[in-house]
């Protein structure tokens, strides 16, 4: 008796648009094996694309005929596109499969390879798929650029926006608080060219934006914040921007004077964050009262060994004050302050709202999702029975 192994494999596109389910593909291999009689020996189940064999099950399972050599059952799927959508890394498994004494078989599309001129006919087979496959990812990427040349924004929503969908089931950005909020005082602190990214970056995560540094600094470059949509190089055009579709965070001159700073087109004397911040905390918020500019801060080593921190003007004006007796003063004058209850009632209704509306905005989205895909689905089932019924055409089917 022969023994196989069963290969099941289906992506999440598939099984929900073209009806590719893991039990139908199970049913008609074990329905085949009866009828020839065929043990089977296990079930493998993918839920994976087949443009390469980098497949976790599929990985596994050579795995283990290669340890059994002499086990070598046959390899049983439906079709030849649920082995592979790529017609070189095919024959190449197939080879691979061979020397393990293994034969690939699709059960609806049979193939005797010791015949050579089935060889033909599985080279249709493979290279209908990959066809298929790279038609798609054309019309992916022609339909991704239509919509950026629109405006829309295609991409993972970036940080300090929200989706939306508009009147006509589209998707647009509005600003999200608080991470709009924050996105914008960075680039402020960044265009008076007194604060380092780092140090700009520490304080917009202290007030509690959620992004690490790296994504931080593409937040810095990025031409949606202040209303644009950045084209790429697309079939001989040159990269380029658009006017986007979602409303601006800041303006464009102030994102184009954050980049001359960043570029250092534009050199400016900047503080850096460091140990001396805990000392020096009212760095770049005081103003010198002799000549208007900012005050920076800086320590003095005393002929004791002691170290001090002063408050002291760049200019030549020379104003200086002892750090340690301004911050007391400081803390002295926020201690005096008393909110009145009225406000912390009114404040806390505010954060109230704003916690609402964003639990609100998540599952509208959620919602709007889900009823969007059953809409898609609904879609292709009816045109599924259009065609049974032969009300249309395989070629409107497919468009």
């Amino acid at each position: 008796m022969q023994r196989a192994c069963l290969y099941i494999r289906v992506s999440t596109e598939e099984q929900a648009i073209r009806g590719y389910s893991q039990r139908t593909q199970q049913d008609r291999l074990i329905k085949f094996c009866l009828a020839h009689n065929i043990e089977i020996l296990n079930s493998v189940y993918e839920d994976h694309s087949a443009k390469t064999f980098d497949r976790p099950q599929w990985s596994g399972m050579m795995y283990a005929l290669r340890r059994n050599k002499l086990l070598r059952p046959n390899l049983l799927f439906t079709k030849w596109d649920r082995f592979s959508r790529n017609a070189g890394d095919a024959y190449y498994m197939i080879a691979q499969l061979k020397s393990l004494g293994i034969t690939p078989q699709a059960t609806d599309q049979e193939l005797d390879l010791s015949i050579p001129e089935n060889k033909i006919i599985l080279g249709v087979y493979l290279a209908t798929s990959e066809a298929e496959n790279d038609r798609r990812s054309v019309n992916v990427r022609q339909g991704l650029h239509k919509a950026n040349l629109e405006g829309r924004w295609t991409a993972h929503v970036p940080i300090g926006y929200k989706a939306k969908m508009t009147a006509d089931h589209k998707r647009n950005l509005i600003p999200s608080e608080p991470q709009a909020s924050f996105i914008l005082k960075a680039f402020t602190q960044l265009a008076e060219g007194h604060c380092t990214v780092q140090f700009v970056y520490q304080q917009a995560v202290a007030a509690g934006l959620s992004c690490s540094i790296s994504n931080f600094r593409r937040i810095l470059r990025s031409p949606v914040y202040y209303g644009k949509i950045a084209i790429p190089a697309f079939e001989g055009k040159a990269p380029h921007l658009v006017d986007g579709l979602q409303k601006p965070i800041i303006t464009e001159q102030l994102f184009d004077l954050v980049q001359r700073i960043l570029d250092h087109k534009n050199p400016v004397s900047r503080i850096r964050g460091n140990h001396k911040d805990e000392f020096l905390y009212l760095r770049s918020f005081f103003y010198c009262p002799n000549c208007g500019k900012l005050l920076t801060g800086s320590g003095s080593r005393s002929k004791s060994g002691l170290k001090y921190y002063y408050y002291h003007c760049s200019s030549i004006c020379g104003f200086r004050t002892r750090a340690d007796k301004t911050n007391m003063l400081f803390v002295e004058r926020l201690e005096k302050l008393h909110v009145d209850n009225a406000y912390l009632s009114l404040y806390r209704e505010i954060v109230r709202q704003v916690r609402k509306d964003l639990c609100a905005d998540k599952i509208i989205s959620r919602q709007t999702t889900a009823a969007t895909i059953n809409r898609l689905v609904e879609r292709i089932v009816h045109a599924k029975e259009l065609l049974l019924n032969g009300s249309i055409e395989e070629e409107d089917f497919q468009l």
